[in-house]
């Protein structure tokens, strides 16, 4: 470790760049921190050789089998994003499964994500379910995130793409979620940092929103355990057991589809935009990029050096940004700059199902294995851990 890092960072990761910052970490004897040891179990467990194309086929017979007699095979969810583009290509054109394609419309989509999404379900022959919310009601509950003084003022869209992707299993009786999450090329966020509920979206509503909500696709619990247990939907995240270059994916989405690049990771909704490249920097004094670019880290695609430099640069900001979300959500300047130093709280302020997951920890831990839920679910919403305060 060069003692320039240690001088930028304090106590950091001999590997990634995570340092004591960062929530809930801890470091080893040889200075590797345990977001490292997590994903080199995860690595095992899914690893992307011969044998993570062998499970993945394995994988694809199940689905073509779940979906025989049934006009498609899987689902998969779409942002216009990268990763969830790639993988509707990779999934029709190689392993020739029949696609629905899913989005969960929040009315804040950039027109790049858009097209992106059209472009590449017109040409492949995807079907396309989308889900939108009544926009007055969904701008009610972004704002009454941000008048709570949480965090986790994206947790509502991450939460409505989830239940969307049920809603539209069970409608078109579908065994199969895909998902494109990649752990090698996007890492894990740590624990701590953002929390997500549906029980914790009623809570800060019911205490500072004004718009009842109505058309709001929220994931309680009882409808989560009726699709694992009675739907057995399962999740599949094929990039977990593929070797995935993310450039080279770019240019092929690019060349085949006319697909364009919207700047960085999840920068193609406006919402998410606001969070990674103000709200979470600005507010909270953290930055997502450092959990992608620890990631290439571990990868090998990038030198700690070249990732810490990276950091030193602000995020993306799209021109005129600033000045949407204010007008949307009604702000003047005063009133934003007043909700971006008010007091900051924490999920745990709020009712969640938080307390409830970590008793049903055996039961959530046989539900990854089954491939019912994620295991980046289990690892983050059932372990106990402690909750990052300001900085």
């Amino acid at each position: 470790m060069s003692a320039e890092v240690n001088k930028l960072s304090g106590a950091i990761c001999a590997r990634c760049i995570y340092d004591e910052r960062v929530p809930n970490i801890s470091f080893d004897d040889n200075g590797i921190c345990n977001y490292c040891r997590q994903i080199e179990e995860l690595e095992q467990q899914f690893p992307n050789d011969e044998r993570g194309e062998r499970a993945l086929e394995a994988i694809v017979a199940e689905m073509k089998v779940a979906g025989q007699g049934k006009k498609y095979d899987a689902l998969i969810g779409v942002s216009g994003g990268c990763d969830s583009s790639y993988l509707m290509h990779l999934m029709t054109k190689k392993y020739g499964l029949r696609l629905l394609a899913v989005h969960f419309d929040n009315t804040w989509n950039t027109t790049i994500a858009t097209q992106n999404i059209h472009a590449v379900t017109d040409k492949l022959g995807i079907d396309l379910f989308t889900y939108v919310v009544e926009a007055e009601e969904f701008d009610d509950i972004i704002l009454s995130f941000l008048k709570s003084g949480v965090r986790d003022i994206e947790c509502p869209t991450d939460i409505g793409l989830a239940t969307t992707m049920n809603i539209a299993a069970e409608k078109y009786n579908i065994r199969y979620k895909i998902d494109g999450h990649s752990f090698r090329t996007e890492g894990t966020a740590p624990m701590g940092w953002i929390y997500m509920d549906a029980k914790y979206i009623k809570s800060v509503h019911r205490e500072f929103g004004s718009v009842p909500m109505k058309t709001f696709p929220n994931l309680w619990l009882h409808k989560q355990l009726k699709w694992m247990l009675f739907n057995k939907i399962k999740s599949v995240r094929p990039l977990y057991y593929l070797k995935y270059d993310k450039e080279r994916a770019k240019k092929l989405l690019a060349d085949e589809y006319g697909w364009v690049w919207y700047g960085g990771h999840h920068l193609e909704n406006r919402t998410a935009a606001f969070f990674h490249s103000y709200f979470f920097p600005k507010r909270w004094n953290s930055d997502f990029r450092v959990v992608g670019y620890s990631a290439y880290c571990r990868d090998g695609r990038m030198s700690r050096e070249q990732a810490l430099a990276f950091m030193k640069e602000p995020p993306y900001l799209e021109e005129g940004l600033l000045e949407y979300y204010k007008k949307r959500l009604g702000l003047n300047d005063q009133e934003f700059d007043g909700l971006m130093n008010a007091p900051k709280r924490y999920y745990t302020d709020f009712k969640t199902y938080k307390k409830t997951f970590e008793m049903m920890r055996p039961f959530f831990y046989m539900m990854a294995k089954w491939g019912l839920v994620p295991w980046s679910f289990y690892i983050k919403y059932t372990l106990p851990h402690e909750v990052q305060r300001d900085l």
